[in-house]
């Protein structure tokens, strides 16, 4: 560099380009006007994307960390612009993403005097976030970087929150402090092998169980432990199962693959599995309400091994016979060492077998509702409808609503890895409408595709204009029935259909994103479904197709609550 010494926003880019930055997601505000001067004056390789509204930038850079393992970044302004990234940041944090929050700030100087957007961002983001920070002095911006880029990256990754101050932002910073760690540009950093002896105590557990059942939590996906996994699930014939998160642990048609299990997106079917188990081995997975339908199974008695990096999550919910504290890929790569020492190849446990009988029965079900020419449609029809038309490759995201149970229920995911995105830690709606660019920037050769129920397209509808300036090829399907469908069912089931304050007025979703400039179709008759998302995928552009859609609470929905 030309000079020893750069001010604090140029510092900040500069960093950033250091720790291998490539898109940042944001939206302008007072106190960024010197962060964006010097991303605008300075070459540094970066893609700013300026969105509609900070709890999208988040979405984004959250959906981005999913399909790449880069670390996403997003930033916003003071005030609003810091309690809005926040629903994003506390998502990130507890799905074990790595995401960077940037809120600039008003000015140290003014600290206490009651200028306009004064919060208190240190406390606002410390109980949602892995490491947090406001940045008091212009010299502490590359090393705070630095921290923050190595509280997200190692360990069980998380997000991190940097507070930047707009008077530092002119401060002078020494340029030979700009550096970084490459290895903090991706996560899992560092990956941590297990204790001696761990993946030994392992192994002998599961070959002394009469039924194991593997369950998956996303953390095999964050490690890319999927062909390790694979190897174990298929020597063993062991079944597999997932939770939401977990999905992409192996390609759904895997022969050991047995799909969700618990109370969202399991069936009674694939719940045979977890009750019958003696021994259940978690993986990446925290045994959760969810995945253990409120800790209904494993059954006490039911012997457990847990693996995970999260030291934290051991022994939390259930008493624990091995914990293997490590990173997933190195702790399942050793217990197929193990084997392999011992000579242990043959299948042992006839999960294949089991899993086939499982998902017959399963199927015949979903069959018999994807081929009905019932309207409003049929949520089963439009996932048939998924599966015949979008190619392997596609990356789907969902919001938690209408569309989720169905899709992880029955979807057959036919690759390993991360094609399935959904907001599983808080649920809130909005998600995927905007994180689908996120994901669309991080895997521009996929086919991206995003879910959503009604009620979810109205949080974030405003998000369309950024993806049609960005021109990004992003297929919405809109599953419309003119209420918040996960609660109508919920006060169907609970509150013996007292419905109260769910409905909304049906609105044309087409419309709006034609408004938009989202070339869009509506579809009413089942049999107009392929064809016309068909026709959306193929499309070089933004498209939405908007299906009116059976309310949740008339459906047959993968949820257990409501079916029992």
């Amino acid at each position: 560099m030309a000079s020893n010494s750069l001010n604090g926003a140029e510092a900040m880019v500069r960093m950033l380009e250091a720790q291998g930055v490539r898109h940042i997601f944001g939206l302008c505000g007072d106190t960024t006007l010197p962060f964006y001067d010097a991303m605008h004056r300075l070459d540094h390789g970066i893609t700013h994307v300026l969105t509609r509204d900070e709890r999208s930038a988040t979405y984004m850079a959250d959906a981005y960390a999913r399909v790449t393992g880069r670390v996403g970044v997003c930033e916003g302004p003071s005030g609003g612009g810091a309690t809005y990234i926040l629903p994003g940041l506390i998502e990130a944090s507890e799905s074990s993403y790595a995401v960077l929050g940037i809120t600039t700030d008003i000015s140290v100087g003014s600290y206490g005097k009651y200028p306009l957007t004064e919060v208190d961002q240190d406390a606002l983001m410390r109980p949602l976030t892995k490491w947090n920070t406001v940045i008091k002095q212009a010299a502490h911006i590359p090393r705070m970087v630095r921290t923050a880029f190595r509280a997200m990256t190692t360990g069980r990754p998380g997000a991190a929150h940097l507070g930047l101050p707009y008077d530092i932002q002119y401060d002078p910073v020494d340029a030979s402090d700009i550096w970084a760690d490459p290895k903090h540009a991706t996560f899992p950093a560092y990956p941590a092998a297990p204790e001696p002896g761990a993946a030994e105590a392992a192994v002998d557990a599961i070959l002394s169980a009469k039924s194991p059942l593997i369950v998956c939590g996303g953390g095999v996906v964050i490690a890319g432990a999927e062909e390790e996994l694979s190897r174990l699930a298929t020597r063993l014939d062991i079944p597999v199962a997932t939770s939401i998160s977990g999905q992409g642990s192996l390609a759904e048609t895997h022969a050991q693959a047995l799909g969700v299990v618990g109370s969202n997106g399991g069936t009674d079917q694939t719940w045979e599995a977890m009750e019958a188990a003696d021994l259940v081995i978690f993986m990446g997975c925290r045994a959760g309400s969810t995945t253990t339908s409120r800790w209904e199974a494993p059954k006490p008695g039911a012997r457990i091994v847990h693996f995970d990096s999260d030291p934290m999550v051991i022994g939390a919910n259930y008493p624990t016979e091995v914990g293997v504290v490590a990173d997933l890929r190195l702790a399942l790569a050793e217990v197929n060492a193990v084997l392999d020492k011992r000579g242990q190849g043959a299948a042992t446990f006839g999960g294949a077998e089991a899993v086939e009988d499982i998902k017959r029965r399963k199927f015949e079900i979903f069959d018999r509702f994807a081929a009905s020419d019932e309207t409003p449609m049929r949520p089963e029809r439009v996932i048939a409808a998924l599966m015949e038309v979008l190619p392997e490759d596609a990356t789907v995201l969902s919001d938690p609503g209408t569309s989720c149970p169905y899709f992880s229920a029955y979807y057959q995911l036919p690759k390993p890895g991360r094609y399935f995105i959904t907001n599983r830690a808080h649920g809130a709606l909005g998600y995927s409408l905007s994180a689908a660019l996120g994901a669309w920037f991080g895997r521009p050769d996929s086919k991206i595709v995003a879910l959503m129920g009604d009620g979810s397209f109205g949080f974030t509808a405003g998000e369309l204009e950024t993806i049609t300036r960005c021109r990004a090829p992003i297929t919405y399907v809109v599953f419309s029935n003119a209420n918040f469908g996960w609660i109508k069912a919920s006060q169907m089931a609970d509150t013996d259909k007292r419905y109260y304050n769910v409905d909304f007025n049906r609105v044309d979703q087409a419309a709006v994103a034609a408004a938009y400039g989202v070339k869009s179709w509506r579809v009413e008759n089942p049999g107009d479904l392929v064809k016309t998302l068909r026709e959306a995928v193929a499309h070089d552009g933004p498209t939405l197709v908007d299906v009116i859609c059976q309310p949740l609470e008339e459906t047959n929905a993968p949820v257990r609550r409501w079916m029992g």
